[in-house]
């Protein structure tokens, strides 16, 4: 019998068994390697996942791009976006059966993977330093807008109104000189009919003007018949007054907006997005919400109101101002002056009357600025001759000599003097309400009765776990934001 040889047979059965033994490490290290790629992409599906839950309203009305860590709900904590990146990721973590697959068979998962950890971490809320967080992202969206001519203009206004003092002048102490120098001087004294002596009058006509003072309303430069939106709210409501949460961290390299001119861009985003006197928005629950970002009081009367008696302020500062220096105007306060302390012999009244006078007639002509304003007439800063709308018989018949209709002018309308108080106003005091503004317009909307600004953030850092069955673990830790 012949016999053959096996040592071939032998030989092949080693080679085949290194080369399984080769084809299976490469298997196994494909394996560990796409569980590694395959842990990492979940995690970015994840997490950008949850940054396109961005609150839609805001982004809608404000142009803004945050995530609501409460849902539409009224617990705001960031186990919410938690669970929800979990979830995210997990469902990621489960090939999707074909159509065929579910009739015939399934192929094994070779990855096997599941979530064992996903929390948010560290995450910047839209109120963080002070609403800078909020106001970057208004600014990212104002950044193509070009304000170099506005700047220079609006920078010089705001500079005249505090050189030239409007806002800080104490006009009633220097009237109350003027007053006490009138009382110190006695008047002739007659007798009446009843033949009791009594105190000659002056019949100073700034007297009428001077008490009508305090009794200025709205309904003065309004007039009868105007509409005041009498919306009332409860501030302690809202951001700027309540007390409110805080992020966790911030993005490396987050520079607080600075400057004038990111100051002025941010006004201009306001002015953009929210309404005043006279450009009502239907969105809005208080309808002159730039006065509220100014006075921050509690309805759009006292907001209104606020604005208004500044707006005098600064107008009769000017007024007296520039009346002093008009030699004309100056001649007719000095001609009547004396005219009325001539009849009752007391010419050393003369001039304290006059510059009563004068002060008076500043005011009426100040009130009559208003008006204008408030009725989309043009008012300069600074006057001239020309720019004069009041004259001195006027002041006998105030207030009801300045009731005519406005008529127009040149300079600012009402806008630019409240972009003038707004760019003077305090930076944490303007961003803090006009996110007061922005949780009042959106809880309006369905589903969003809870809306708060200090539970949406706009980046966040998780720490996320991932294993698969075969062994294999993973530790993901990423930031992700709208930058």
């Amino acid at each position: 019998m012949r016999r053959v040889g096996g040592y071939l047979t032998v030989y092949l059965s080693l080679t085949l068994a290194l080369l399984l033994s080769f084809v299976l490490a490469i298997v196994e290290g494909a394996r560990r390697h796409t569980v590694r790629m395959e842990a990492e992409c979940i995690a970015d599906i994840g997490m950008n996942s949850v940054l396109a839950e961005f609150h839609r309203e805001l982004l809608e009305q404000y142009d803004l791009l945050f995530v609501d860590m409460s849902y539409g709900t009224s617990k705001a904590a960031a186990e919410n976006s938690s669970e929800h990146l979990r979830s995210y990721m997990q469902n990621n973590c489960r090939r999707a059966k074909t159509s065929w697959e579910k009739y015939l068979f399934a192929p094994r998962d070779w990855l096997a993977l599941s979530v064992d950890k996903a929390v948010v971490r560290e995450y910047s809320i839209a109120s963080d330093y002070g609403g800078n967080v909020m106001k970057r992202q208004a600014l990212e969206y104002m950044k193509d807008s070009s304000v170099e001519g506005m700047l220079v203009k609006l920078s010089e206004q705001a500079a005249q109104v505090k050189n030239l003092e409007l806002d800080t002048r104490d006009l009633g102490k220097e009237r109350a000189g003027i007053q006490s120098r009138i009382d110190a001087i006695e008047l002739p004294v007659r007798m009446n009919e009843e033949g009791q002596e009594e105190t000659v009058s002056l019949d100073n006509p700034a007297d009428k003007v001077e008490a009508s003072r305090g009794s200025f309303t709205l309904g003065t430069v309004l007039g009868k018949g105007a509409h005041i939106s009498g919306t009332v709210i409860r501030p302690e409501n809202y951001i700027s007054h309540r007390e409110r949460k805080n992020g966790t961290g911030i993005s490396p390299g987050f520079r607080e907006p600075s400057g004038m001119t990111e100051d002025l861009l941010f006004d201009c985003y306001l002015f953009e997005k929210c309404g005043f006197y006279g450009k009502e928005l239907e969105k809005s629950l208080l309808k002159y919400q730039i006065e509220y970002i100014i006075a921050g009081k509690g309805s759009d009367m006292e907001n209104l109101d606020y604005v208004v008696k500044r707006l005098l302020l600064w107008r009769e500062a000017a007024n007296v101002m520039y009346i002093f220096t008009d030699t004309g105007k100056c001649a007719e306060a000095e001609l009547l002056a004396s005219s009325l302390t001539a009849v009752l012999f007391v010419p050393e009244l003369a001039e304290p009357v006059k510059y009563a006078i004068l002060f008076a007639w500043a005011y009426m002509e100040s009130v009559r600025d208003v008006k204008c304003l408030l009725n989309d007439v043009k008012v300069p800063l600074l006057k001239t001759a020309a720019d004069w709308r009041t004259g001195i018989a006027d002041l006998a018949g105030f207030p009801d000599s300045i009731s005519g209709k406005a008529s127009g002018g040149r300079g600012l309308d009402y806008g630019d003097y409240l972009r003038v108080m707004l760019f003077l106003e305090n930076d944490n005091k303007k961003t803090m309400r006009s996110m007061d503004v922005m949780e009042m317009d959106i809880r309006m909307t369905p589903g969003n009765e809870h809306f708060r600004m200090d539970a949406c953030f706009d980046s966040y850092v998780a720490d996320i776990s991932i294993s698969s069955a075969f062994g294999y673990h993973y530790e993901v830790k990423r930031r992700y934001g709208y930058d």
